[in-house]
């Protein structure tokens, strides 16, 4: 069992499939990776935004992760929604024991502007969740609050991945430019390197679900033993296609496509 790549995800749940727990597992199946999740909070949301949240207790989060971590292979982890701090106190006990690899997306706002965490969580996620972190997958708002600074251009962007890995202490920062202007560029520094991804952009708006799906490739590539620079490459490749291939779902902002990498060799 030891030899199959495994991916946890800790987050909450969409049940329109393009974001949360759904979007990370789907995306772990594609990259060929046993996913298993545990959930946070269960989110009544769709394209259109939230319309609602129940925050699952603290105990049944903490017996979702004694049940699964003693007795599956985690080789990497990732954090999606994490709404109050008391998850992210017992969520943190799990991660500083056993795990190698874990891969934080700093959910604070959904993509249409409704807030997901409250102020003493996202204070908590810098304290004490970052220096935990292989890396973190900030977009332009979420790497603005974590490090005080504005973003307006990509030396802004340069220098937010210097100061979250220099001042907040995680290994790895990969902040991502989809919020500017021309080619959609992240910048990705592991405390020795900067590191630039750059992709195509496309005319469209249907990206929910982006941010969790770039990260869950992230960690499922980090589960196959993948370096970061290679795993955050592939990913990048990854979410490009997803993005390319989107789905024009819903009433809002639709999904993207986890199998859009099957068209992409269908068609080739």
């Amino acid at each position: 069992m030891a030899s199959i790549p495994c991916a946890l995800t800790i987050a909450g749940t969409d049940p329109s499939g393009g974001a949360g727990i759904q979007a990370d597992l789907k995306t772990f199946q594609e990259l060929t990776v046993y996913g298993m999740s545990v959930i946070t909070s269960v989110v009544a949301q769709n394209t259109t935004g939230v319309q609602n949240v129940h925050h699952l207790p603290v105990t049944m989060i903490n017996e979702q992760l004694n049940s699964v971590i003693p007795d599956m292979p985690v080789h990497s982890v990732k954090t999606g929604m994490i709404a109050n701090k008391d998850m992210m106190q017992v969520i943190a006990e799990h991660l500083s024991k056993s795990v190698v690899n874990y891969v934080m997306d700093p959910v604070m706002v959904a993509t249409s502007g409704d807030p997901l965490i409250s102020e003493d969580a996202r204070s908590f996620l810098k304290q004490q969740l970052l220096p935990l972190a292989t890396v973190v997958t900030p977009n332009i708002p979420e790497a603005q609050y974590i490090t005080g600074q504005s973003i307006d251009n990509t030396s802004d962007l340069q220098e937010a991945a210097f100061e979250i890995v220099k001042s907040f202490g995680a290994r790895a920062a990969l902040v991502k430019g989809g919020h500017l202007q021309g080619k959609a560029v992240d910048y990705l520094y592991d405390g020795n390197k900067l590191y630039t991804f750059e992709a195509e952009r496309f005319q469209t708006k249907n990206t929910h679900g982006t941010g969790c799906t770039y990260s869950a490739a992230i960690t499922a590539h980090l589960s196959k033993g993948l370096p970061l620079y290679e795993a955050v490459k592939q990913a990048k490749q990854y979410v490009t296609a997803a993005i390319q291939y989107s789905f024009s779902l819903g009433a809002g902002n639709g999904p993207t496509n986890h199998w859009a990498v099957r068209k992409e060799r269908v068609e080739q």
